[in-house]
């Protein structure tokens, strides 16, 4: 059986996968990457120094996961609260510049291309697909050995459910 992106913890795919954009060295960085800010609501630039690589690597997850993904609905994702002094805050996006990079590197290394539907966006390739899922495998090997050392089983088991509830 094959395990998949959607099979695997999110934060701990994007941990993995942002070390492997890392370490391939196919996703060159901008040289103004120390120097921005990622939005308007934002008072300082990113702490990390390789906060390009997750961010791609959260892009990448997001685009497996739904097809058709472009810059303007990536800036919705990413945005946040924009507070304006004593008045209501008010939603706002992120930057748009990064995010469009991130797509372009992306499809340079060839794990996007161009959607050809109706809303445009970005779609995953097969090898980008396969990738992806080669990097999800690693990831469930790794969360099912923590579960087994920790002496817990490495699937959750459902909650079963009791009639309790229908006898009162």
């Amino acid at each position: 059986m094959t395990t998949s992106v959607k099979d695997v913890p999110a934060a701990e795919f994007v941990k993995a996968y942002a070390a492997h954009l890392k370490a391939q060295d196919k996703f060159q960085l901008p040289g103004w990457v120390d120097l921005i800010k990622t939005a308007k609501h934002k008072e300082l630039g990113p702490y990390d120094p390789d906060w390009m690589y997750v961010r791609a690597a959260a892009i990448a997850r997001r685009v497996y996961v739904s097809q058709g993904l472009g810059v303007g609905q990536l800036r919705k994702v990413y945005g946040g609260r924009v507070r304006k002094g004593h008045r209501k805050e008010h939603f706002g996006k992120c930057s748009g510049g990064h995010l469009r990079y991130i797509l372009q590197q992306l499809e340079k290394i060839g794990i996007l291309e161009k959607y050809d539907g109706a809303k445009g966006g970005r779609k995953i390739t097969p090898t980008g697909q396969r990738d992806l899922d080669q990097i999800a495998t690693r990831v469930e090997v790794e969360v099912d050995a923590i579960f087994t050392a920790a002496g817990q089983p490495a699937a959750p088991a459902p909650a079963e459910e009791t009639d309790e509830e229908d006898d009162e």
